[in-house]
């Protein structure tokens, strides 16, 4: 008799667990009246179970990663065959051989926009999707998670996430059970407005969350902007309960400035979550001089090309670094030297990177058989088990060259960051750069540098100002340096932009139809009708 009771309770406790999943997830019961007990006590538990949950499934990715990264050449060799069997007709010459070696003799590298080009000619591939897929994107949203919960054990707490921007930094959206562990917000928002009303209705969140930086900064932006708005809507309870007392702490917040800005507003927040990208260091590094001063910031993978390629597993590290894992896309190294990629010398697998050395990655995945290389430069900083661990340094189609000078994207920004750093009061929020050619302004002089710049705490550039970004580039790049003196490159001409400008340029980049996401946010434009954008917001 003791066996089938016992056999009856536990199928009954396994009924209520069940009962549990199936039960409004955390968001919905956390609007409820806190004086239900009830519903407080059963949202615990659905945490609870949500983490254990999580917690297996990271544990699970673990052992998966220690296990590929141990043994990365054969697991390299797995994810080309997977790759090699999704291939399609004449996109596969291979005839079923999974060499590498085979493989790299028979498909020659070929450029990302290149091998766009030919997918739209040969329409092989759907449009370009806004979300990942796959085991990297799921892997990274686990791991991440896991390793941002032991860090900082109090930060995934129900109720001290918001996000403020419709796009998620987490590379993989989960079902249950992450809707349990999802942010405060309103349900079914889709525009920043809504989820950043919520988020100032909440003063003890812990983790503030946004697509990308750039996103987050135009949040910021916006928040100055429209304070009076948003704080109107915040006392008159639209949408929810009229809360005047925390209106008027918006309201007393935002007359003390930018400086901390964020933890004034929610004094128990502790780390910015945004997923990194190209072009994203400058909104990270104003967002932390100014309105997220003393936050720690999270990137849980770094994303290229419309895909996770970095994974991020040390949260108390410096952001930037990130080991690349053996599995698919399948990821070549080629070297480069002396800040130019040598093209005759053979890829090498991620066991065979050498660490100081720089190299361009050069990624093949199933939908399209293509070895692209991405123009992303990694420095190797360290290894994990067989596979490196590197830093984005920069992006070959970035640089500038208008006389062969050819000024890459980590030189431009060390000087333009000298230059700001001597334009008392200023802070840079964002650049872009245009050469003559583009935008036809050389009139007869010779070609050079158009510099359009957003700035904060100045609202105007005086000749000596703009002189000194020019003199930064010299002392820079001695290539630079030596065309000057001989006039064959004119000196750059900086342009300040009024603020919305960049904004306005960065959803016109994600409405073009190839756009990724997260949008890598161009520091060279190359095209006139972008560089237009720049153009109609110069105030000076």
């Amino acid at each position: 008799m003791l066996l089938p009771l016992l056999s009856l309770l536990l199928l009954l406790l396994l009924s209520l667990l069940l009962l549990l999943l199936l039960l409004p997830p955390l968001p919905l019961l956390r609007r409820r009246p806190p004086r239900d007990a009830g519903l407080s006590w059963l949202a615990s538990l659905q945490h609870r179970l949500a983490w254990g949950a999580l917690g297996w499934a990271a544990a699970w990715q673990q052992r998966r990663l220690e296990q590929s990264t141990v043994h990365a050449g054969q697991r390299q060799q797995q994810a080309l065959r997977w790759c090699l069997q999704g291939a399609q007709g004449s996109r596969c010459p291979l005839a079923g051989s999974t060499d590498t070696s085979t493989f790299r003799s028979h498909l020659p590298l070929t450029e990302t926009s290149q091998a766009q080009e030919e997918e739209r000619q040969e329409q092989l591939l759907p449009p370009t999707a806004t979300r990942y897929h796959g085991e990297a994107s799921l892997q990274a949203t686990l791991l991440s998670l896991e390793a941002l919960s032991k860090a900082y054990p109090e930060v995934l707490a129900p109720g001290g996430t918001a996000r403020v921007t419709p796009t998620s930094p987490w590379p993989c959206p989960l079902p249950w059970p992450c809707q349990v562990l999802d942010q405060v917000g309103p349900p079914g928002a889709q525009d920043s407005r809504s989820l950043l009303l919520e988020a100032l209705r909440h003063p003890g969140l812990r983790v503030l969350e946004a697509g990308t930086a750039a996103e987050l900064l135009d949040i910021f932006l916006g928040l100055e902007a429209d304070g009076e708005e948003l704080a109107e809507a915040i006392a008159a309870g639209n949408p929810g309960v009229p809360l005047p007392r925390r209106a008027a702490e918006l309201r007393e917040t935002l007359e003390q400035g930018p400086r901390g800005l964020a933890l004034r507003l929610w004094p128990k927040l502790q780390v910015v979550v945004t997923l990194d990208a190209g072009g994203q260091a400058e909104a990270v590094a104003a967002l932390g001089a100014l309105w997220c001063q003393g936050l720690a910031f999270f990137s849980p993978a770094y994303a290229a090309a419309g895909g996770v390629v970095g994974l991020s597993l040390w949260p108390e590290q410096p952001r930037g670094c990130y080991l690349l894992p053996p599995g698919a896309p399948f990821i070549e190294l080629l070297q480069v030297t002396k800040g130019a990629q040598e093209e005759a010398a053979p890829t090498l697998l991620l066991a065979e990177a050498q660490q100081g050395e720089e190299y361009e990655l050069v990624l093949t995945d199933r939908a399209g058989l293509t070895r692209c290389r991405q123009g992303d430069v990694v420095r190797v900083v360290g290894a994990y088990n067989q596979c490196p661990v590197v830093r984005f340094i920069r992006r070959l189609g970035q640089a500038l060259n208008v006389r062969g000078e050819d000024i890459e994207e980590d030189t431009f920004s060390e000087a333009l960051s000298r230059a700001v750093g001597q334009w008392p009061g200023a802070k840079l929020l964002d650049h872009s750069c245009i050469e003559s050619s583009i935008l036809d302004s050389s009139e007869g002089s010779a070609p050079h540098y158009e510099v359009f710049v957003a700035l904060r705490g100045l609202r105007n550039l005086s000749e000596q100002n703009r002189d000194k970004l020019d003199r930064c580039l010299q002392e820079v790049s001695p290539r630079y340096k030596s065309l000057r003196f001989r006039g064959s490159v004119g000196p750059a001409r900086v342009h300040l932009v009024e603020p919305g400008t960049f904004r306005a340029l960065r959803e016109a980049l994600a409405a073009r139809p190839e756009s990724r996401f997260p949008p890598e946010m161009p520091r060279v434009l190359r095209h006139r009708h972008l560089a237009q954008f720049l153009q109609r917001g110069v105030v000076s």
